[in-house]
Formats: C-alpha cells, structure tokens, sequence
C-alpha cells in the first residue's frame, strides 16, 4: 500500500473506531461526548473516503446501516440452540406455585438468587457476531428455524456493528472483554412508547394511516423486504441472552463465558450492547416483589421509575446459568425461568353504539359504548374515539368488534376495529347534524377535525365552560368540583362564569350539600380566584386553541383583556407560536357581543388582572436556546406537556435524564432520582414559579 494510501488507511480505521465508539454513546450510553454537528462531519468524512476506496467498505462501517437493496424474499435461518418460550405466571402465587415444582426437580432451588428483567413486548431477534463483527440477524420465527433479517437490523443505530466499542466499559472498574469468536446473543427489538406516539403524529401530519401499536409496528418494520422502509422507523434494542459463546482455538482452556445471567448482562453491556435494567434477587419472595413492584410502575413516566417501552409481564431467571440448564424442560418451556405477566391492557369488546359529547368550546367529541369488557382490573363501558376524522380513518362501525386499550388510569381508548370479526351488517357512522345538548345545526370548518356547535346558549357548553373556568390551570377555585358546577347551573344561579363572583351565602345555603362552613369555603376560594394572574384568566376564558402555554405568552404581550381585545389579526401573529388559525379565533371570541358583555361583568366583578410587559407587541423570544431543561415531578399548576412547550417556545430543550449538560431542573411535587442527581451536579433547581420568572 502506497504511503499516502497506509495514512489514509490509518485514517479511515481511526473514523471507524470513533463513529463506533460515539454511537454507543449516544444510543446505549445515552451520555454522548460530541454534538450531533460533529458526529455528522466525522460521519461525511468517512462517506468520502469510502466513496473514494469502495474496496475498503466492511460489514461494520457504520455507513452499512442506511440499507441494502430490496428483497425478493426471506431466507430461512436455523438457530444454534433453541429460542424458547416461557411458561406463564399471572400472579405471586402461581409464581410460588413453579418454584416449589422446580424446587422438587433439584434442591440447589432452594436457596437459589434470581435476576428479573421486563418482558418487552417487541420482536425477538437473534444476533450473530464472528470475530467481534456483526454478520447475521434472524427472527425467533417457530423457536428452531427464524427469517434472516440482516439487512433490516443493521439499519438499528443501538445495535453495535462491531464489538465491543473502543469506550465500552459498562460498569465502574469492570475490566475490557475480549469478544469470543463467535457469539450469538437474544434480544428485543422495539420502539419506545414516546418515538410511537412521535410515528403516527408525523404519519398523520402527512396524511398516511397510522399504526395500532408499537408492538406491530416494530415486527412489521424488521419483516420489510426493503430495508430502506426499516431504516425510516425509530426501532431500538435490548440484548439479555446469549444463545452460543464459542472462544477462539487458539487460545484452548480460555473460557470468558458469563457463568450468571447477572454477570451474562454485564458481561453484554461491557461487550457495547444495550441491556434491560434489571433486580437481582436473594430469594424467590424478593423476585415476585419485584415483578409486583414492576407492574405498579408502567405506567409512571420514565423519569419517575416507569418504563419508556412496552412491557407485558416481567422475567424470573434463576440466576446460575448452570443450575437453570440441568432443570432442563416440560415441553418447550425451560424450568429456569418464568414470565410474570401483568393484567392485560388491550382487549377486544364489541362496540355497542357510539355517543356524542359537547366540549365547553362546543367541539362535538364522539365515544365509544362498549360491551362490558375487563381490563387491567377495571371494568370498561365507555371509551374515547378522539374525533369524527379518526373514526372514518380506522374505519371503526358500530357493531364491530374494537381492540380496546387501557394504561393505567387513562381513559380507554379504542385502536381500531377487528375487521375479520365483521358479519356484514356493520355501516360506517355518519357524524350528527344536530348537536346533542340543544338540538341546534352543527358546523365543520374545512381543513379542521373538530366539529361545533356554535349555539352560545346550549347548556352542554356552558358547563364544560364553567369546569375549565375553575380548574387547577385556570382559576383554581378549590372546592368546585363538576357536580357543584352542575348544581349551580341546574338551580339557575350560573349563567356564564363571572356569576360566579356575585353568589352569595343565603343562595349556597338554600341548596342541598351545603352548610355554613361548605358556603363559607367556597366563597372564600371564589374571592382568592381574584388575585391570579392575567395568563391564568385568558386561560380560563376558554378561547379555541388559547391553552395555558399561549396564554402565559399573551399575558407577557398585553397589559390586561382590554388590550389583548383590540389586537389584529396580524398584530396576534407576530408572537412566536400564534399562527392564522388561532389569531382568528382569538379575534373571533373578542368579537362576540356575548363575551364582550362577560368581559364587562368581570370587570364589574373586579375580576381584571394586570400584567407588566416590556414591549407593545410580540418579538422572538428566544432567551432559553442553548439551555436544556428536565422536568421532575407535578407541578402545582402547568402539565408536564405545558411546560415542556414553554421552554421550547422560548428556544430551550426538554431532555428526560439529567446530565452535565444540564442546564436547569424544573422540579415539581414527588420528584424522582433526578433531583439527587442534579444536586450532585450542581445543577439549578427551579419551581414553577421561579421558570415563570425566567420565562418573562
């Protein structure tokens, strides 16, 4: 080779090592050392070498992951062992039930440890490795035999290349691992619940179907024949099992082998893959504590202890590799190990019939009424459908049979219909043409989901109103709940929100539930109301598309109400986040005679806040870019989802784990690690009100 060629050479091996390493960073890591601009140099620099020496091109470039021509079909793929299944347990005393069955088969059981892990609910794949080098992917396909998918699994940037990573070390002090010649390991692939929800937004936006859920959408991402189509989904991996370790021969009597599934995850993460967090366990009591513990967590948000993934159920593993091995089989389930299962999250009901309700904007929202159905523990009648447009997308009927979900304590929702089950007499639904409240026309503006019902006294409306009105984003009247809201406007004492601040005690007294000190509680929070801010009363007004991230924006605009109500349409639009639709129905709600004599009522009521601003009209605000922010905990009065969107609206970025590159933790009620970890790094903690301040 040519001296100019050899350095080239020695570059080309060097961009490797660093793309390789800085990959690992960031997706199994999640602790990178360089930006993504510089990742994308060092990447464009390695692209241009290839193109210029093609001849160099190996399997574990990173360049190898963008995909690989179509497919005409799968080719069969013979595994070196068995991937099986696992026998079932559904609660703590069938799991007691198997230790004492493989406790009788050999007594080592006994006083046998245990590692947990969670059952991810993705696609198993198994993974070979010769020298250290990626060189095979296949599907579990019937446990014996599984589909190659190589090409596909490259396109997956958790998934290492090449072993291990020049800065894989996993755990503190743990020493380098040599890969052995050949290895073969087991793992999930799938796609976390946040990079889903992310999918079908970005499908919807673009007007193509969306999927069911993650689960399908992973399997039916890794079994394209184009892996081009793969590469454009967010798919990620855990690695846990290794299948065959073979050393090399020449170094005969060397045996690297993990000898624990413990020290088989270290030993994997040391090796650069990704690996599931997981418990180590004394003893069988402490394993299905942890199961349980497992389950009273998914459906937490990952930052307080939940899982960012899918799980159905978590894994007991006896912990001895060896021990589990001589407990051999009944059929085709290993007795070392069981799968916790957690209660089911999705069923399918027959959709009995659909409703409607009126939103306190007007916006009609249909629901599903389901044959009674158990899920998770609960029993479910009724169930969100979004909107009319979702509805005719998934092409959901009354009469058919509907894949129901429910996570924890959100409303069900229905997925989609089980279109197989259909027996010919379902009809696709017709949205109302009549609103359901009062009878009156409805409206659909082209372009837009929602339809209305723009009658300004239809009483549906007027307590939805109410509702928002008094809630913890809004005003915050404690104590006004939505059956004292229909009370109030059942016996005639509410008509619009500002009657609010002229009830009196004699009125409260005289209806049912209320005593001196009832009557007494609740006016004295209606008088507090008074003081909020100007961002929480435009909130409160209930203005289509005026949340409480715009209103905080619009408060730092204009003085009060007065001045937010002869602003122009394209005056509105120079705040950073008011587009045409919103300035408009700002415009719009200003404009009616009826909330203009609600205005005066408030006002007359002393309800009229003032705020501060620095300047006339909108500029850009950008004063947090370059600062990143996470969010712990509840806070007393934003979403985590409106606050998150206050930041970013002021150029800031949202991440979920704290790091050095941490600029400020947001920190609400019931936080999690994270505050610790911030206070070791000396990273600024703020309240909710302290990130108002700044966002002034």
């Amino acid at each position: 080779m040519l001296t100019q060629d050899a350095s080239l050479w020695q570059r080309y091996q060097e961009l490797k090592d660093a793309l390789h390493t800085h990959n690992y960073r960031y997706h199994v890591l999640d602790d990178p050392l360089i930006s993504d601009a510089e990742y994308d140099r060092l990447y464009a620099e390695l692209r241009q070498i290839e193109a210029d020496h093609p001849e160099w091109i190996a399997p574990d470039s990173p360049s190898q992951r963008a995909g690989a021509a179509i497919l005409d079909k799968f080719i069969k793929v013979r595994h070196p062992a068995p991937i099986l299944s696992l026998a079932n347990a559904f609660n703590a005393e069938e799991a007691r039930a198997w230790f004492e069955r493989v406790r009788k088969v050999d007594d080592r059981v006994e006083k046998a440890a245990f590692t947990v892990e969670p059952k991810i609910d993705g696609l198993t794949v198994v993974l070979h490795y010769r020298d250290g080098v990626f060189v095979q992917g296949a599907t579990r396909g019937d446990g014996e035999v599984g589909e190659d998918i190589t090409a596909n699994l490259r396109t997956i940037k958790a998934l290492p290349l090449r072993i291990p990573p020049a800065s894989a070390g996993g755990d503190a002090g743990a020493p380098a691992v040599r890969p052995p010649a050949h290895l073969v390991v087991r793992g999930e692939a799938f796609i976390t619940i946040r990079d889903f929800e992310a999918l079908n937004r970005k499908l919807e936006e673009a007007g193509e179907k969306t999927y069911l859920n993650p689960r399908n959408t992973a399997a039916g991402s890794l079994r394209q024949l184009d892996s081009a189509l793969t590469a454009s989904r967010p798919l990620t991996l855990l690695v846990y099992q290794v299948i065959a370790w073979q050393e090399n021969a020449e170094q005969p009597g060397v045996d690297n082998a993990p000898h624990s599934q413990s020290e088989t995850l270290k030993t994997l993460r040391r090796l650069g893959f990704p690996v599931p967090a997981y418990d180590h366990c004394a003893d069988i009591e402490s394993a299905i504590a942890a199961c349980e513990r497992r389950a009273a967590q998914r459906d937490q948000p990952p930052e307080e202890g939940g899982m960012a993934y899918e799980v159905d159920g978590a894994v007991i593993k006896i912990n001895d590799r060896q021990l589990a091995a001589d407990l051999g089989f009944v059929g085709k389930d290993p007795r070392g190990a069981l799968a916790f299962k957690f209660p089911a999250r999705e069923v399918t009901t027959r959709l009995s019939g659909i409703g409607v309700n009126v939103g306190r904007t007007g916006v009609l929202t249909p629901y599903a009424i389901l044959e009674a159905v158990e899920i998770g523990g609960v029993i479910v009648e009724r169930a969100t459908l979004h909107n009319f447009e979702y509805i005719a997308e998934k092409d959901i009927r009354p009469g058919d049979r509907v894949l129901v979900k429910r996570a924890g304590d959100v409303i069900p929702y229905v997925i989609g219909p089980v279109v197989g089950a259909r027996q010919g007499d379902e009809w696709p639904y017709v949205p109302p043409e009549a609103c359901p409240a009062c009878d009156q026309p409805v409206e659909h503006v082209e372009g837009e989901v929602a339809w209305y019902c723009v009658n300004a006294a239809c009483p549906a409306q007027l307590i939805r109103n109410l509702e928002h009105f008094v809630s913890r984003g809004a005003m915050d009247i404690v104590g006004c709940g939505i059956k004292i809201v229909e009370q109030l406007v059942q016996v005639g004492l509410l008509h619009d929100v500002a009657e609010l601040y002229t009830l009196r005690k004699e009125q409260l007294l005289e209806l049912d539930g209320f005593a001196e000190k009832k009557a007494e509680n609740l006016l004295s929070a209606i008088a507090a109301s008074r003081q909020r801010p100007l961002a929480r009363l435009i909130n409160a007004l209930g203005i289509r598309g005026v949340g409480e991230v715009m209103a905080t924006d619009l408060a730092g605009v204009y003085p009060d109400l007065e001045a937010l109500g002869k602003a122009g349409l394209e005056e509105l639009q120079q705040i950073e986040g008011v587009g045409p639709n919103i300035a408009q129905a700002i415009v719009d709600w200003f404009a009616r005679p009826a909330n203009r004599e609600l205005l005066a009522k408030l006002r007359q009521g002393n309800v009229w806040p003032q705020s501060e601003v620095n300047h006339p009209k909108a500029e850009a605000n950008l004063k947090f870019e370059g600062k990143t922010f996470v969010i712990t905990g509840s806070l007393p009065s934003l979403t985590r989802e409106a606050a998150k969107a206050l930041i970013e609206s002021r150029g800031g970025k949202v991440t979920d784990s704290v790091s050095k590159k941490t600029s400020y933790l947001v920190l609400g009620e019931n936080p999690g690690s994270k505050l610790e970890k911030a206070r070791t790094l000396g990273i600024a903690i703020l309240d909710e009100a302290a990130l108002r301040d700044l966002c002034a």
